[in-house]
Protein backbone atom coordinates (compact mmCIF):
# COMPACT_ATOMS: atom_id res chain seq x y z
CA UNK A 1 0.00 0.00 0.00
CA UNK A 2 1.61 3.72 -0.92
CA UNK A 3 1.11 6.71 1.36
CA UNK A 4 -0.29 9.79 -0.23
CA UNK A 5 1.20 13.05 1.17
CA UNK A 6 -0.65 16.04 1.57
CA UNK A 7 1.55 18.63 2.77
CA UNK A 8 3.57 20.98 0.52
CA UNK A 9 6.90 20.58 -0.21
CA UNK A 10 9.52 20.37 3.51
CA UNK A 11 6.24 19.82 5.33
CA UNK A 12 5.23 23.37 5.40
CA UNK A 13 1.12 24.11 5.14
CA UNK A 14 -0.22 26.30 2.75
CA UNK A 15 -2.71 28.63 3.92
CA UNK A 16 -5.88 28.84 2.57
CA UNK A 17 -7.51 32.35 2.56
CA UNK A 18 -11.58 32.30 3.34
CA UNK A 19 -13.49 33.95 0.43
CA UNK A 20 -17.20 34.99 0.89
CA UNK A 21 -19.19 35.73 -2.29
CA UNK A 22 -21.51 38.80 -2.33
CA UNK A 23 -24.49 36.48 -1.22
CA UNK A 24 -22.22 35.08 1.67
CA UNK A 25 -21.86 38.70 2.98
CA UNK A 26 -25.17 39.66 2.78
CA UNK A 27 -26.02 36.30 4.63
CA UNK A 28 -23.68 36.67 7.63
CA UNK A 29 -24.48 40.60 8.18
CA UNK A 30 -28.44 39.02 8.52
CA UNK A 31 -27.61 36.80 10.94
CA UNK A 32 -25.38 39.58 13.24
CA UNK A 33 -28.19 42.02 12.64
CA UNK A 34 -30.41 39.14 13.49
CA UNK A 35 -30.34 39.27 17.27
CA UNK A 36 -30.89 43.56 17.07
CA UNK A 37 -33.70 42.88 14.76
CA UNK A 38 -35.76 40.57 17.17
CA UNK A 39 -35.39 42.40 20.50
CA UNK A 40 -36.46 45.36 18.60
CA UNK A 41 -39.62 43.54 17.68
CA UNK A 42 -39.97 42.47 21.27
CA UNK A 43 -39.95 45.81 22.71
CA UNK A 44 -42.70 47.15 20.39
CA UNK A 45 -45.20 44.58 20.80
CA UNK A 46 -44.36 44.40 24.58
CA UNK A 47 -44.40 47.86 25.23
CA UNK A 48 -47.52 48.36 22.88
CA UNK A 49 -49.14 45.23 24.81
CA UNK A 50 -48.69 46.86 28.40
CA UNK A 51 -49.65 50.87 27.36
CA UNK A 52 -52.79 48.95 25.64
CA UNK A 53 -53.44 46.99 28.64
CA UNK A 54 -52.98 50.71 30.72
CA UNK A 55 -55.32 52.43 28.63
CA UNK A 56 -58.07 49.90 28.81
CA UNK A 57 -59.13 50.20 32.02
CA UNK A 58 -61.31 53.21 32.75
CA UNK A 59 -60.30 55.12 35.80
CA UNK A 60 -63.99 54.78 37.46
CA UNK A 61 -63.32 51.26 37.34
CA UNK A 62 -61.95 50.26 40.60
CA UNK A 63 -61.46 51.82 44.22
CA UNK A 64 -58.20 51.86 46.17
CA UNK A 65 -57.21 50.23 49.39
CA UNK A 66 -54.18 51.08 51.82
CA UNK A 67 -52.17 48.40 52.43
CA UNK A 68 -51.38 48.00 56.32
CA UNK A 69 -48.63 45.64 58.42
CA UNK A 70 -49.07 42.08 57.70
CA UNK A 71 -51.13 42.34 54.94
CA UNK A 72 -50.88 40.48 51.53
CA UNK A 73 -52.61 40.22 47.98
CA UNK A 74 -53.96 36.51 49.25
CA UNK A 75 -55.10 38.06 52.10
CA UNK A 76 -56.25 41.57 50.14
CA UNK A 77 -58.51 39.16 48.09
CA UNK A 78 -60.16 37.30 50.49
CA UNK A 79 -61.13 40.08 52.10
CA UNK A 80 -62.63 41.63 49.17
CA UNK A 81 -63.79 39.07 47.68
CA UNK A 82 -64.28 36.06 49.55
CA UNK A 83 -66.73 33.92 46.88
CA UNK A 84 -64.20 34.30 44.64
CA UNK A 85 -61.38 32.45 43.67
CA UNK A 86 -58.51 34.14 45.34
CA UNK A 87 -55.90 33.10 42.68
CA UNK A 88 -58.03 35.19 40.04
CA UNK A 89 -58.47 37.64 42.76
CA UNK A 90 -54.81 38.43 43.10
CA UNK A 91 -54.36 38.32 39.63
CA UNK A 92 -56.25 40.98 38.78
CA UNK A 93 -54.67 43.17 41.42
CA UNK A 94 -51.36 42.29 39.65
CA UNK A 95 -52.36 43.74 36.27
CA UNK A 96 -54.62 46.24 37.23
CA UNK A 97 -51.72 47.54 39.70
CA UNK A 98 -48.93 46.44 37.27
CA UNK A 99 -46.79 44.88 40.09
CA UNK A 100 -43.46 43.10 39.54
CA UNK A 101 -44.17 40.76 42.28
CA UNK A 102 -46.47 40.30 45.19
CA UNK A 103 -44.29 41.89 47.38
CA UNK A 104 -46.72 44.99 49.76
CA UNK A 105 -45.34 47.44 51.46
CA UNK A 106 -47.12 49.02 54.49
CA UNK A 107 -49.24 52.22 53.52
CA UNK A 108 -49.54 51.21 49.82
CA UNK A 109 -52.53 52.26 47.93
CA UNK A 110 -53.91 49.29 45.74
CA UNK A 111 -56.22 49.87 43.31
CA UNK A 112 -59.48 46.96 43.68
CA UNK A 113 -61.05 45.97 40.40
CA UNK A 114 -64.91 47.11 40.25
CA UNK A 115 -65.79 43.87 40.19
CA UNK A 116 -64.51 42.54 43.79
CA UNK A 117 -64.99 46.04 45.04
CA UNK A 118 -66.75 45.92 48.45
CA UNK A 119 -70.43 47.73 47.98
CA UNK A 120 -71.29 51.03 50.01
Amino acid sequence: MTAIALSAPGGARTATRLRLTQRGRRLLAALAALPAVVALALAIIGGGAAMAARDAVPASSFETVTVLEGDSLWSIAQDVAPDADPRDVVDAFVRLNALGGVTLTPGQELAIPAAYAPAH
